[in-house]
């Protein structure tokens, strides 16, 4: 039987993608989420399984992280000089899928031995998951939304089912990891087990995603495919960043992700400080992650009507909105339990749109460089949203320390000093509420939305005069 034509999204451009695309496209967030969540386990997974220091357990992931923050910007570059053929990016997905899941398992076979020998080889395990493997996935995978589709509604629609496949996973890890690998003796070998399985998932996923995604958009709404069109044309990687930081657009999606990560780095890490100082019971921890998780499924389920409604920019504005006055309204009373814990929903609702609606953000930067530079330089333009989650989430969850450093905080203290409390508010309150405040006005110059009809009009009148 015939698939039933899809029709055209608000802007009048053609959709093309069904719910199976949807789901299989998904699965590429599904497996990369997956490594990342095993990823984070490995401090654990090191210091108590493997008997290793916790003082060269933090060297080797500090070491890694430096490194890892900016292989996204040099892989897409080398992404966007791959020769194309018929598909530049899509390849990659299966190019990664056996590494990934081979390394995956090795990250947990932690030779006995010397120091020397498990540092370089947690070192190596780790450059090569992160810095390499999981970026030559993520670079590319996040680029095929920008030649999936050309529909902002369609690209929307994306974003939401990937941040949804995504959240999944980490979830699941977290809640499983402990109780499954106890289960299974508790041992090293018991977390080779475990690791082997989400090994095994990771590869399926990946998979999964390469048959179902293709490069069926144009790169100026015309009938070439993307791949062949002239400004996909490689160029050096000092020209591409000099165009990249001249896109005001592609800046400001930059920075709100980069803030968005910050404040998600910072709610990961800070919540155990609010309950064991402010409130004084570090157990009621539990209680805000079960609450905690209401606003997340709730924005997962609100995005979606929102940006079909609003549009993604409004949707962005609103949310910020959102965050900033809960951030606000915490100040007049940030010691009351259940005050704070209902206005933290508020925030961490405030902060869903972004994680979904990020790459749909940079893919229209990506249509404005078409429109002004003559390339749009895909992957390179998408390494930005790489690059603010990795070095945002550490800067989010380094701020912590730093904060509770500058007020010399004592964890031997019955009670929390002035200059801890305050500290605590910061890194719960204040700098959330100035991330926020720096998102919104982002949100407020990016008035892309509104012009990508007109300059996608452009590129078709400029294509038709070659």
């Amino acid at each position: 039987m015939a698939k039933r034509p899809l029709g055209k999204d608000r802007f009048g451009i053609q959709k093309v993608m069904r719910g199976g695309d949807y789901f299989g496209d998904a699965m590429g967030q599904f497996a990369l989420n997956a490594i990342s969540g095993m990823v984070g386990q490995l401090t654990y997974f090191y210091t108590d399984k493997a008997g290793l220091a916790a003082g060269m357990v933090g060297t080797v992931f500090m070491i890694t992280k430096i490194i890892d923050a900016f292989t996204d910007i040099i892989m897409g570059n080398i992404v966007d000089h791959t020769k194309p053929g018929r598909e530049r990016y899509r390849p990659w997905i299966l190019r990664m899928a056996a590494p990934a899941a081979i390394m995956t398992l090795l990250l947990f076979t932690v030779p006995k031995g010397s120091g020397g020998l498990q540092i370089a080889y947690m070192l190596v395990t780790n450059l090569l998951m992160t810095s390499v493997i999981y970026t030559a996935i993520a670079i590319p995978y996040s680029s095929l939304m920008v030649v999936r589709t050309n529909s902002q509604e369609e690209r929307g629609k994306m974003g939401v089912y990937r941040a949804l496949a995504g959240y999944v996973p980490g979830m699941a890890i977290v809640l499983a990891v402990i109780p499954v690998t106890n289960a299974l003796g508790g041992t090293q070998s018991a977390w080779v087990k475990f690791s082997a399985a989400v090994a095994l998932l990771v590869a399926l996923c990946l998979l999964l995603c390469y048959k179902k995604s293709r490069e069926t958009a144009t790169a100026e709404g015309t009938d070439a495919p993307a791949a062949e069109a002239k400004q996909d044309e490689a160029i050096s990687l000092a020209n591409a960043l000099g165009k990249l930081f001249g896109n005001k657009y592609w800046v400001l999606a930059l920075i709100m992700g980069l803030m968005s990560n910050i404040a998600y780095g910072l709610a990961n890490s800070s919540g155990t400080y609010y309950c064991k100082w402010i409130y004084g019971d570090d157990n009621l921890v539990a209680v805000l992650g079960g609450v905690g998780m209401i606003p997340t499924i709730l924005g997962f389920i609100a995005v979606g009507p929102m940006n079909k409604m609003l549009g993604v920019v409004k949707t962005l504005r609103v949310s910020f909105f959102l965050g900033i006055a809960a951030n606000v309204l915490r100040i007049f009373n940030p010691t009351d339990f259940w005050y704070n814990t209902v206005l933290g929903c508020v925030s961490s609702f405030a902060n869903i749109p972004m994680m979904c609606l990020l790459g749909v953000t940079t893919a229209m930067a990506i249509d404005y460089n078409a429109w002004k530079y003559g390339n749009r330089m895909v992957a390179c333009s998408q390494s930005a949203t790489g690059f603010g989650g990795k070095v945002g989430s550490g800067i989010g969850a380094a701020a912590v320390v730093w904060c509770l450093a500058i007020a010399g905080y004592d964890p031997t203290l019955e009670a929390a000093t002035a200059a801890t409390r305050q500290a605590i508010y910061a890194f719960n309150i204040y700098i959330p509420l100035a991330l926020f405040v720096i998102m919104f006005i982002c949100a407020m110059k990016f008035d892309l939305e509104a012009k990508l009809p007109q300059i996608r009009q452009e590129l078709e009148e400029r294509r038709g005069k070659k």
